[in-house]
């Protein structure tokens, strides 16, 4: 106790110790203790409002009853957002907040456990106290200093104080926006992966926050009737069975306690926490078979031969008035499939109203029915003719050009997802081809088809080198074989030697590349380069001067250029590279290239780009020679990050701060001690990087942004994996189409906001330039980048 009270007076510890006892288990199984972070931040911004406006902390009445020196909620909000250009909105401000809530150093006046946003009154710890001390001129000047990152510290923990909030209440008084952030929340959830769309909205409505504060602490134990399904939020449990001790150990992400419920037995382990401070969602056994049951009753099985060939379930259709249920499909057959959705086509004049569902299935189509199987299903549906019983002569008649009509709409909207993969797949060639739709809407199909709709980036002046250091430039797709490569390189030097490729890096480390191996130029490794030369010349292949890398920075001439220009340029460069990524690239990546033989040049070229600017920024501040050089340089890359981040370029982004982070940047402690405390700040503003909650800081970021936005990859790639090895391709020999859809709809939040808009939107952000420019721009000296 002595301890304590050097850093915190006892009168405000008597204060404390008195609103914890009159609030109730749940806000003391969150913490037990305010930390000494929190406690600062509350007397930082105690100590600044006092000093900036003084009004808000005053003596209020209410119903003729006077609370001294209190604030309102509402008023407490608008002030945190004038204040600081890390709050987006009034929701983020109220999760602040409720971090000093939940610690206790700020307090309802009736205890109650959620901060709001209304006229209620909150007062701050010290000020419960009858002869609370105003700050000292001093102390005031210390928190201004501090407010800054103290806002920083509340905004980056304030979501997960915001959600414990919501999932405080009952389950009936949460409304629709605190139902979706318990959904967006679920959407991350490991063990909730394999569950449906909707079923986690359902569970969002009757998950239950559970915590416990101490190690040790038996959840529940083995042989007890099972009462709730647990999911662990924060921290770790272990699972501990009588005779065998501790079998495993389950953390964030895991669930446990749903096989008592399936099975309606006892536990079959006892549950202990394996660290202080546990925080949990439960979802209680009458809650957990109602959900079970409503999905059961919802779902339409149609079988054949008594075997399942399409799994319905039945939603509500919220976007349609004429039609409030809907049928969507959760797996099936490939052919079931493809006929529901043909089905269930609207038939309107110009087939305007768009099917989700539709184009998940053109998109995802390549993982469970390629276009050699898929092309015959196609002429079959077209060439369907319903039989004689069936209706009159002409209800069958109309039937059957309906179904072309169907029919015609699906090949163009998949001609329009996959037009360059139909072209060089022969199968899918020669369908389009010889199919005569042109017959019922007497135009050439193929005259429909967009000429390019997946760009590929080409590499302009590519370099490849002969044994002797000299080189010849050719212009070859990034997607280029080694065919291709030595056929234009034996083309330009009109010699006919059997020539061989070889991948050469600074080390000296050769590699023979196969005739077959494709995307040369993007796998390429950053050092690397590539020689082309006989092979009783391959021992005589040494390093190019260049691959050692730079010997000097480019100061000299990196200092005169505009930190914005700079950004400007770059995020110009990474938008041709990102706008080269097509869907079907990171499928191919997700589920494995070599299950598709087909390239993700594209992509692997936009990936390098990232490592490329990563060690471009920790050569340059490497290779700076004078402390005080260092120093502008710092300054100057953190300058050039801002504009990155203004310019929704979070890809360069990302790379310049990782770069500053790098462990031969970061020992230069000499530098950083120089660096004034404004950049420090700026660089410690930058939350996005935070890996925290499943990079919550960054998603809630993106989520605001309007297009374009050029993306963090890695986590895109992230997520998808996530969801390809959380969930099986097939079921019981039926595709998962669920899964389709969720991969689907973790590339449409960036596809549908990035990638689909025209060139206009982007001058938007940038009139002065045109949004055509070769994807080989020269930013920087080449030299800059080895």
């Amino acid at each position: 106790m002595i301890l304590l009270t050097l850093h915190f007076p006892i009168y405000i510890w008597s204060q404390y110790v008195l609103s914890c006892l009159l609030c109730t288990e749940w806000f003391m199984s969150v913490s037990q203790v305010p930390s000494e972070k929190i406690l600062r931040a509350s007397k930082v911004l105690r100590n600044t409002i006092l000093s900036r406006a003084p009004h808000i902390i005053r003596d209020r009445k209410y119903h003729l009853k006077t609370y001294r020196r209190c604030c309102m909620g509402t008023e407490l909000v608008d002030w945190l957002m004038q204040h600081t250009s890390c709050v987006h909105s009034r929701v983020q401000a109220v999760g602040m907040w409720q971090v000093l809530l939940e610690e206790g150093v700020l307090n309802h006046v009736d205890q109650e456990l959620s901060f709001q946003d209304k006229y209620l009154f909150y007062r701050f710890l010290e000020d419960e106290s009858e002869d609370a001390p105003l700050p000292t001129e001093e102390e005031k000047k210390e928190s201004d200093e501090e407010l800054q990152d103290t806002l920083l510290l509340l905004s980056q923990i304030g979501p997960d104080a915001h959600l414990r909030m919501i999932l405080s209440k009952q389950p009936g008084q949460r409304t629709v926006d605190d139902l979706e952030i318990i959904y967006e929340e679920l959407m991350h959830i490991k063990a909730l992966s394999h569950l449906s769309t909707t079923v986690k909205r359902e569970l969002a409505g009757v998950l239950i926050f559970e915590s416990h504060a101490k190690a040790g602490t038996v959840l529940f134990n083995q042989g007890e009737e099972g009462t709730s399904w647990y999911i662990i939020l924060k921290g770790s449990v272990n699972v501990v069975i009588y005779g065998k001790g501790v079998v495993c150990t389950l953390h964030e992400g895991d669930d446990f306690g749903k096989l008592a419920l399936v099975n309606d037995a006892p536990r079959a382990a006892s549950i202990v926490l394996r660290e202080d401070n546990c925080h949990f969602l439960r979802v209680d056994k009458e809650d957990f078979n109602r959900v079970l049951r409503d999905v059961e009753a919802n779902t339409v099985r149609l079988k054949e031969h008594e075997e399942d060939v399409l799994v319905l379930e039945k939603t509500n259709n919220r976007g349609s008035t004429s039609s409030p249920l809907k049928y969507t499909v959760m797996s099936g057959t490939p052919e079931k499939i493809l006929e529901h959705l043909l089905e269930t086509t609207k038939l309107d004049s110009q087939f305007t109203e768009s099917d989700p569902a539709l184009d998940d299935f053109l998109l995802m189509h390549c993982v469970f029915v390629p276009n050699s199987q898929l092309c015959p299903l196609l002429m079959r549906s077209f060439t369907y003719h319903a039989q004689p019983s069936q209706g009159s002569e002409q209800e069958r008649m109309d039937y059957s050009l309906n179904n072309k009509r169907r029919v015609i709409h699906l090949v163009l909207q998949w001609a329009a997802i996959n037009t360059d993969h139909l072209q060089e797949e022969d199968s899918s060639f020669h369908f389009l081809q010889v199919s005569r739709f042109d017959t019922l809407y007497n135009y050439e199909l193929m005259e429909e088809l967009p000429e390019h709709l997946i760009h590929e980036a080409l590499e302009d002046g590519q370099r490849v080198y002969c044994s002797d250091h000299t080189y010849s430039t050719i212009r070859v797709p990034v997607s280029a074989s080694v065919r291709e490569v030595i056929a234009a390189v034996t083309d330009k030097l009109g010699s006919g030697d059997d020539l061989l490729l070889i991948h050469l890096n600074s080390a000296g480390d050769k590699e023979l590349l196969k005739p077959s191996d494709v995307s040369i130029f993007s796998s390429l490794s950053i050092n690397g380069r590539l020689f082309v030369c006989p092979r009783d010349q391959i021992d005589s292949l040494t390093p190019l001067p260049e691959q050692e890398g730079p010997s000097a920075g480019s100061m000299s001439t990196f200092e005169l250029m505009s930190s914005k220009d700079l950004a400007h340029q770059m995020t110009l460069y990474d938008w041709e590279l990102f706008d080269c990524v097509h869907e079907h690239e990171l499928i191919y990546h997700t589920f494995g290239r070599q299950h598709f033989k087909k390239t993700t040049a594209n992509l692997d070229l936009f990936l390098r780009r990232f490592n490329e600017v990563q060690l471009w920024v920790v050569t340059e501040v490497c290779l700076c020679p004078t402390l005080s050089k260092r120093v502008q340089l710092l300054k100057k890359f953190i300058k050039i990050a801002a504009h990155c981040k203004e310019f929704k370029n979070l890809n360069s982004f990302f790379a310049i701060i990782m770069g500053l982070g790098n462990p031969a940047v970061c020992r230069l402690s000499q530098t950083w001690e120089k660096l004034p405390s404004k950049f420090k700040k700026d660089l410690l503003s930058f939350l996005l990087k935070d890996p925290s909650r499943n990079h919550r800081a960054y998603r809630l970021t993106v989520a605001k942004l309007e297009p374009p936005i050029i993306p963090f990859m890695p986590l895109l790639i992230k997520d998808m994996t996530f969801t390809h090895e959380g969930n099986k391709t097939f079921t019981d020999r039926l595709v998962n189409f669920e899964k389709m859809v969720s991969l689907q709809g973790t590339y449409f939040s960036i596809s549908e906001t990035v990638l689909n808009r025209t060139c206009l939107i982007f001058l938007v952000c940038f009139p002065e330039n045109d949004c055509k420019h070769s994807p080989n721009h020269e930013i920087l000296p080449e030299s800059a980048f080895q």
